[in-house]
């Protein structure tokens, strides 16, 4: 009888006002209801619409690094107050806030071997403070690079982030010339740096280190720049293009080399280090 058929139909978030937010995950991409474990055990991308939802810097550990080989570096480092800046509330209680989701500081550092091969590795965390810049981050990232400098290692940073730090004004401008730095020593001494980008990766970080790899790889729809949209259009007088600071739009005027699905990531890198950088399958 007609009233015991029922299509069987995607779930859509006019389906359902109250989702669970320990069981669903609402796709941004085409607004459909996706099972979180389903969702995870899918490295986060939507399997109807391939949308990258956003994975914390341990998910890309453990997406990157072979199990059991990770090893952190600097996890004591804490970010002070140089300035004593206020703008709505202190800046210290912005940090103890940031500090209460479980993460120290906006980069998470290590070494570890990404299919066989030994590299160093720093991960952004956009949950800290917008992944911002400051003066730990950036002290963080060229201890990570001085690492691989002394093991004579690839190094790896995944990008995520904000820009820099506005709390500590010049100190953490200052972190864009020095990370630079490492990386100049990296590239002197033929080490590879491999970057890789992800949703959002602006202003100060872009304008520093994440642009700076010997390859740059970028997730799909990933936004990348340095100024805002509103802020160029208003510079230039000029309508932006459409899909203008998305990956594929870097990647089709040579800011990008490849954009690579994340589920591929691990071993698209694996592929980079081993063909075009001989000799890093130790």
């Amino acid at each position: 009888m007609a009233w015991f058929r029922k299509d069987k139909k995607p779930l859509k978030a006019e389906d359902r006002r109250d989702v669970p937010t320990d069981v669903f995950d609402k796709c941004k991409g085409c607004g459909e209801i996706l099972y979180r474990e389903r969702l995870a055990q899918n490295l986060n991308v939507c399997p109807t619409c391939g949308y990258h939802l956003r994975i914390g810097a341990e998910g890309y550990v453990g997406l990157l690094i072979d199990d059991g080989t990770f090893e952190p570096m600097d996890e004591d480092l804490r970010a002070a107050d140089p300035l004593g800046f206020v703008d709505s509330r202190p800046y210290p209680s912005r940090i103890a806030a940031a500090e209460a989701k479980g993460r120290k500081e906006a980069v998470l550092s290590g070494t570890g071997r990404l299919d066989g091969i030994q590299v160093a590795l720093a991960v952004m965390d956009f949950d800290y403070i917008g992944g911002s810049m400051g003066s730990v981050v950036g002290e963080k990232i060229t201890r990570a690079g001085k690492r691989a400098l002394e093991r004579r290692c690839p190094f790896l940073i995944v990008s995520a982030s904000g820009g820099a730090r506005m709390q500590e004004g010049i100190y953490s401008l200052m972190q864009m010339a020095k990370t630079s730095t490492v990386l100049a020593r990296l590239h002197d001494e033929g080490l590879p740096f491999v970057s890789i980008l992800t949703h959002p990766t602006t202003g100060g970080v872009t304008a520093s280190y994440a642009m700076l790899g010997d390859v740059n790889l970028a997730e799909p729809a990933a936004l990348i720049g340095f100024a805002g949209p509103r802020v160029i259009e208003e510079t230039i007088k000029q309508e932006l293009p459409s899909g203008f600071q998305r990956a594929e739009f870097l990647r089709e005027h040579g800011m990008v080399d490849r954009v690579v699905d994340r589920r591929a990531l691990k071993e698209t890198i694996a592929m980079i280090l081993r063909h075009q950088f001989a000799g890093w399958s130790d």
